[in-house]
């Protein structure tokens, strides 16, 4: 059976706006020479017999939040929302990639090739299919 793993990538948060400024991507860049760590990483798991199923990488956290649900049928009226960045952390979620293997070994050593400025964070992915 093929397993999947999610690979959360934890570091300070960066500045999405710049890279969308124009549309073209790196100020100044091509974008298809955008992240190039990244490309490197998804060519590295290829190479390795791995497969990538899915990835992002996600906007400065200024554009999310955070919420707590109220209980039961008030999940919506009881909502409380607080806006981010959160002066409490260091660092965000800034991506993920979603990779298929059937070695758990691999999925360990796929997880320090991640490109991070921080850390990676990976998880085997629940069947519920």
């Amino acid at each position: 059976m093929t397993d999947q793993y999610l690979y959360l990538i934890h570091e300070p948060d960066w500045d999405s706006d710049a890279f969308l400024a124009g549309g073209g991507g790196v100020p100044g860049g091509d974008p298809e020479n955008n992240f190039p760590a990244h490309k490197a990483f998804q060519e590295a798991v290829v190479e390795l017999g791995a497969r990538i199923v899915g990835g992002v990488a996600l906007q400065n956290a200024r554009h999310g939040g955070r919420v707590t649900p109220g209980a039961g049928d008030r999940a919506l009226d009881d909502a409380v929302y607080s806006d981010g960045p959160y002066p409490d952390t260091t660092e965000v979620v800034s991506g993920y990639y979603v990779v298929e293997t059937d070695d758990e070994a691999l999925a360990r050593r796929i997880a320090a090739l991640v490109p991070t400025g921080g850390h990676i964070e990976w998880r085997k992915v629940f069947p519920i299919s």
